[in-house]
Parts: C-alpha cells; sequence; structure tokens
C-alpha cells in the first residue's frame, strides 16, 4: 500500500472536503514502506513536516535525500514523487486551498512565493529546535480543527501563516542531484500534469497550461530538455500530447454537456471560438457543431 492511501489524501478524501466546503485539512501519520505519489488535484496546496525516516524526493530533473527533520512544501501543478524506504516515517501535513489563506478580500499569490514556486527549493531541513516548535503549530491546527470554536479557521490559518513564514526566515537545502534515468521521469512527470488538469468540470476553469513551454516552466526544465525527453520515452512529441488530450477533453465536454461552442472553447483555453473551430475541425474533420450533431 502506498503512503498516499494510507494517510488518506486519495481523491475521495479530497472530494470529501470540497463536498464539505471546507478548505483546509491537517493529519499526522506513522507509516512504513511507503511511496508516495502526489495527489490529483490542481487545488490544494500541501506542506508536509517529517520527523524520522529516510526518503528521496523526486522532481523532473533534481532528487534530494530526506534523512532527517525537514520541512516540504508542495504546489499542485509541480508534480513530483517521494519514495521512502522501509524505515518508518513520522510525519504530520496539511493541505489547503489558497483561498484559505484569503485576508481582507486578498488572496496571497502562493505560485510566485518562495516556497511553492516552479523551480524553487521547497525542501527546508530543520534543527531540533524548529522541528518541535513545527510540531507544536501542527498539533494545534489539528486541535482547533476537531474543535468547535467558532473562529476555529481564523485561528488555524494564523498558524499556517507561522509555519509559512518560519520557513521564509531559514536557509532552503541545497543538497538537489540529477537522478539517473532523468529522461524517463521527466516524461511521466509531464503526463501526470498534462492529465492533472482535467477534467474540465467547470465553465469557470480555463486550462492554465496550453503549450509545451507552458509545462518546461511548471516542470522547471528547459523547453528543449523536455521535447527531447518526450519523444524519447513516448516517441510523441510533447504537443502532440497537449493536443491529444485536448481533443479528448472537448469531445467528451460536446458530449456530455450542454455548453455551447463558445463556453467550451474558452474553458479550454482558446482566446476566441474560431480557433477552437480550426483546432477541432484539423483533428477530426468536424466543426464542434458538425461532431456534436453526429451523436
Amino acid at each position: 500500500m502506498s503512503l498516499i492511501e494510507e494517510i488518506g489524501i486519495t481523491d475521495q478524501y479530497l472530494d470529501n472536503i470540497q463536498t464539505e466546503r471546507t478548505q483546509f485539512r491537517v493529519a499526522n501519520t506513522c507509516t512504513a514502506n511507503c511511496s508516495l505519489t502526489s495527489y490529483n488535484r490542481r487545488d490544494f496546496y500541501k506542506i508536509t513536516l517529517t520527523l524520522s525516516g529516510n526518503s528521496m524526493l523526486y522532481y523532473a530533473n533534481k532528487a534530494i535525500g530526506i534523512n532527517q527533520p525537514a520541512l516540504v512544501f508542495t504546489n499542485p501543478m509541480i508534480p513530483y514523487s517521494w519514495e521512502g524506504n522501509h524505515e518508518a516515517t513520522v510525519s504530520h501535513f496539511c493541505v489547503f486551498t489558497k483561498e484559505f489563506l484569503q485576508e481582507n478580500g486578498r488572496i496571497q499569490s502562493l505560485e510566485d512565493s518562495s516556497l511553492f514556486k516552479p523551480g524553487g527549493k521547497p525542501v527546508y531541513f530543520l534543527t531540533d529546535q524548529q522541528a518541535d516548535y513545527l510540531n507544536s503549530l501542527f498539533a494545534r491546527m489539528k486541535t482547533e480543527q476537531e474543535g468547535n470554536y467558532t473562529h476555529k479557521n481564523e485561528l488555524i490559518r494564523n498558524y499556517l501563516n507561522l509555519i509559512i513564514h518560519e520557513a521564509i526566515k531559514m536557509q532552503p537545502a541545497d543538497a538537489y542531484f540529477t537522478p539517473q534515468k532523468a529522461s524517463s521521469r521527466i516524461a511521466k512527470l509531464f503526463l501526470d500534469l498534462l492529465e492533472r488538469q482535467f477534467p474540465v468540470d467547470s465553465q469557470q476553469y480555463t486550462l492554465l497550461l496550453k503549450k509545451a513551454s507552458d509545462y518546461a516552466d511548471q516542470l522547471a526544465v528547459h523547453v528543449n530538455h523536455l521535447n527531447a525527453a518526450v519523444s524519447e520515452i513516448t516517441g510523441r512529441s510533447t504537443t502532440t500530447h497537449i493536443n491529444n488530450r485536448i481533443l479528448t477533453e472537448a469531445k467528451s465536454l460536446l458530449i456530455h454537456t450542454d455548453w455551447n461552442v463558445a463556453e467550451i472553447a474558452r474553458s479550454l483555453g482558446f482566446d476566441y471560438s474560431s480557433y477552437f473551430n480550426n483546432f477541432f475541425k484539423k483533428h477530426t474533420g468536424l466543426t464542434p457543431m458538425a461532431f456534436r450533431k453526429t451523436l
């Protein structure tokens, strides 16, 4: 069983958060034989506090070993894999939306912060004193989450901000290295990131990543490096994968929703309906309306 299943960060768990209109959860776990791959939700950020154990955190073209207390920040739009050995790992984590950090009508820009931005250094190794302090903040958040205090979200938000600012004061870890088989890892993470943008389930949502360069920026690799890795491993270009996935989603929206073509075009990142019509006809031989009429 993977750590993702053991700690409960499954799609169903996050579906429950959304169903309850909850934007924050905190929990703790002690696991062994863990192999963690990030959950597939594009709206939940994550902070993990590891207190013991030995694990490896992999990104597209870099990795870092974690064998001491550490604080790790995860952006939902940056794929990663977190693998551990047979030693038990004791950790705490919280997941939250950027809206949860809303203050006075202003949402902090988490994507651009030094903790969550693509290409950043999200791992912070801790002294025993720092680990004890952060452990107490996670414990307080968990206590408030389970309590009935009317303003508990405000209190939890304050604790969360304390954790974030404590990390900003620290020096991030710098022990990253380039793992073997980088091409295979880059290709896999690209496909994970591509799939993470779907399904499009709201007209208010617009695809954030539409070009190969967009994905390269999120993975913190050069676009030529990304294209070469994806072509080497899959035999198809990055652009081909992107277009095929957008086309699949377009067909699904035409079949299963009553959205008009302009609404579908906008949700898939096309500035104008005519661009979407041309894209769809180029790949199917039919306009979107003609395709819908054939159903």
